[in-house]
């Protein structure tokens, strides 16, 4: 294993570091001191072990077993904000709520950002949006290193952006991503970001320990927010027509305030809140015959 300048932990638990507090250990975490030092961490790394990037783990189940590979968390030194000629870069680990607030404050609307949970590296990797935006829409490009140490550059045709997903090459560890984002007036992009926060405050179990979305809505577009937006086919609605909203297994969870919220009341284990998941999509597709895809990344060993 080589020996970083920053912070090597073996048989680290991963539960206290993502939003549902579940999930065992990974065989060592790593916390690069910067972009260098994680160049050549991942240079001198044997290609055999495997390697995750984690951001805020708010999209995450650990699965209880732990993960059999070098977890990598960006911290200080990867969550620095520019803005410049219309364009905005952030470090990977830069939290979406900030980026907005900051994008707001030079006059450019990245609203979308503001109610999204995690970092920009997330945001990136799964194409994340709400309000019928989404990242692709505002992305000029991204830079990644590669599993052998190398600092690559990355296009919206090479990520090939899809619903919530893109093609990010295995191992890659993205570090900043560029942004261009249309312009608005400050004071009326801050005050649509308060709207939609009480929007979402008002309407998802926001004090609970859950990690966002649980499933994609199986038309693939994300709720526009507009008054005239369809439901029908909303992974909440067709959850709830199946009668699975506030459903348990164990310490799992559907919210009874939404039902694509997967929660741990307290005491849940992973198994408990995968398996519930999967016992949503089995009622889901008995139900109405649509099979849900899971917006939630599942790790590790179970």
């Amino acid at each position: 294993m080589p020996t970083p300048r920053g912070k090597l932990t073996p048989k680290r638990p991963l539960s206290e570091l993502t939003w549902l507090r579940v999930g065992g250990p990974a065989d060592y975490l790593l916390q690069p001191a910067d972009l260098e030092d994680l160049q050549c961490f991942l240079r001198d790394l044997s290609p055999e072990i495997e390697v995750f990037p984690m951001g805020v783990g708010s999209n995450l189940i650990v699965r209880d077993g732990g993960l059999r590979a070098v977890v990598i968390r960006l911290g200080r030194g990867f969550n620095g904000i520019e803005i410049e000629g219309g364009r905005v870069t952030a470090g990977a680990a830069a939290l979406d709520a900030y980026v907005a607030r900051n994008a707001a404050d030079a006059g450019l609307d990245l609203t979308f950002l503001r109610t999204i949970p995690g970092s920009i590296g997330g945001a990136v990797r799964m194409n994340a949006g709400c309000y019928g935006s989404y990242t692709a829409d505002h992305f000029v490009h991204a830079q990644a290193v590669t599993r052998a140490g190398e600092l690559v550059t990355f296009t919206a045709e090479d990520l090939n952006f899809e619903y919530r997903q893109s093609d990010l090459a295995q191992g890659a560890v993205l570090v900043s991503a560029t942004f261009a984002p249309p312009s608005g007036d400050p004071e009326e992009l801050h005050a649509r970001m308060v709207d939609q926060l009480a929007k979402r405050d008002a309407s998802q179990p926001t004090k609970d320990r859950s990690a966002g979305s649980t499933f994609r809505n199986p038309a693939g577009f994300s709720s526009t927010g507009q008054a005239d937006d369809v439901h029908d086919l909303k992974a909440w609605k067709v959850i709830q027509d199946a009668g699975m909203k506030g459903a348990t297994r164990g310490g799992a969870q559907m919210s009874p305030k939404h039902a694509n919220f997967l929660i741990n009341t307290g005491d849940a284990t992973a198994a408990d809140l995968e398996g519930l998941g999967e016992e949503v999509r089995k009622k889901v597709y008995d139900c109405s015959g649509i099979t849900l895809k899971w917006e939630i990344m599942r790790i590790g060993e179970k």
